[in-house]
């Protein structure tokens, strides 16, 4: 059902807020009975944690590096959405091993997932840079209303109200999902930092034998600066009436840190406040303060 909320119309399914436009109900009934084989990779994030850039690495390192993929076929058929609609129509041209990604928190993947063997790389990204970049992305957006000011798009995303539901909801499902050695936790900051060692931990976990040469060539095409130049990768063919680049780019700035430029000292006292208060009992802790 379609209901409305206060940052725009959305898909409910099963508690969380979907975009409808590409989430309807064959897709997600789709998704449920989807069958999920041993080979399989999915890339998994809470929405603007470097789901793109998970779109771009993990066809290169599971192709040993050719780039034919990443420049003939658009990201988002290349490497589907578990959740989205798109999926039932490429599901059939995927190669094996088949790369997925997907918003999903643990206990909506398929009952298939669970039996299998594929494997899970999560993506961590700093959640007052997620704040950022969501902010920035619902000013774009089509399917999502306008954001208002920070201040009250800080309460709506720490309430809940967004996408795919809370940010420590999604972490701490994943992190709870005792998966072993199936799932290999990475933060997009690493990824910033060092990006031939990130790619150099995600072959190692997906037991690539890569040599430094390749790792580098898909470093160098995965920078921010070859995906924004990417029309297969920035979502420049992303029809207007969805996606207005003219407000805000989609692939924006890709950098680690830019909460700094947004946040207050009120509004920093307050995110950690609850970020803290939500993640209390927990037996992991945060890759970074939110200090």
């Amino acid at each position: 059902e379609e209901i409305k909320a206060s940052c725009g119309t959305f898909r409910s399914y099963r508690g969380l807020f979907l975009p409808p436009g590409a989430h309807t109900a064959e897709s997600l009934e789709f998704a449920q009975n989807f069958s999920v084989e041993d080979s399989d990779v999915f890339g998994v994030t809470y929405p603007k944690s470097g789901t793109i850039w998970m779109q771009e690495i993990l066809p290169l390192v599971l192709s040993g590096g050719d780039l034919t993929p990443v420049q003939t076929v658009v990201n988002w058929d290349r490497v589907p959405w578990l959740e989205e609609k798109r999926l039932a129509q490429v599901v059939d041209k995927l190669v094996s091993p088949r790369a997925l990604v997907t918003h999903f928190q643990y206990s909506f993947m398929p009952p298939s997932f669970r039996t299998s063997k594929a494997k899970v790389i999560y993506v961590l990204r700093n959640p007052k840079d997620v704040l950022v970049s969501s902010y920035y992305f619902h000013q774009m957006a089509a399917f999502l209303e306008d954001p208002g000011t920070f201040d009250e798009f800080m309460e709506i995303f720490l309430d809940g109200r967004v996408v795919f539901g809370k940010w420590t909801d999604h972490v701490k499902s994943w992190k709870n999902a005792e998966l072993g050695d199936r799932i290999l936790f990475i933060t997009y900051e690493e990824m910033v930092q060092d990006l031939p060692a990130s790619i150099r931990r995600i072959s190692d976990f997906l037991r690539r034998n890569l040599s430094e040469d390749v790792i580098h060539k898909i470093a160098e095409n995965c920078s921010f600066q070859s995906m924004k130049a990417n029309a297969m990768s920035n979502f420049s063919l992303c029809p207007k009436e969805y996606m207005d680049s003219d407000k805000s780019p989609f692939l924006r700035k890709g950098i680690a840190g830019d909460w700094k430029n947004h946040f207050n000292s009120e509004q920093l006292a307050r995110f950690k406040s609850v970020i803290t208060k939500e993640l209390e009992g927990e037996n992991f802790s945060l890759p970074w303060s939110l200090d």
